[in-house]
């Protein structure tokens, strides 16, 4: 299983997920670029994502919704500002409507996914950087570490298979 360290600063208002895997940069930037990949992992276990959208290019943008067990549903938008394939990606990340259209009003994320070879294994850096402090503690009490962290699990098994 891979060991999964979270991170958080509320003065700088990030929080940082840091994994390592047992497979070559390049794989694990696989399951950032296909989107049928990132279905797999991108929901916490319950809450499966599916992507309707993901132009993996510097000015695209990726619709997304989970679907939770209830069949509610949340969507989401991420919109690429940096790519630098395979080590760094950066993306901003919000909500969105039901018909995927960004909430533009509400808050914006800053994502910045770095990937490097240490001790022969993938780490992977996951910064958010955060606009509000009030948003972040409402992010924190939506269960964001939680379900980042139970994501970010699911990233071994697509990886073995």
């Amino acid at each position: 299983m891979t060991s999964i360290t979270v991170e958080k600063d509320l003065e700088a208002l990030t929080m940082t997920f840091v994994a390592e895997f047992d497979a070559p940069v390049e794989r694990v930037w696989q399951v950032w670029e296909d989107p049928r990949q990132l279905e797999r992992w991108w929901g916490p276990p319950g809450w499966p994502a599916t992507f309707t959208r993901h132009d993996f290019t510097v000015g695209g943008q990726s619709r997304y919704y989970m679907s939770g067990p209830d069949g509610e549903k949340s969507g989401g938008w991420w919109e690429f500002t940096a790519i630098d394939s395979p080590h760094r990606l950066v993306f901003d990340d919000g909500f969105a409507d039901e018909s995927g259209e960004p909430l533009r009003e509400s808050m914006v994320t800053t994502m910045t996914v770095t990937l490097e070879t240490v001790d022969g294994r993938t780490r992977m850096s996951n910064l958010g950087q955060f606009t509000d402090p009030e948003e972040f503690e409402k992010m924190l009490a939506m269960g964001m570490e939680e379900g980042m962290r139970l994501a970010v699990g699911q990233i071994d098994a697509i990886l073995a298979g």
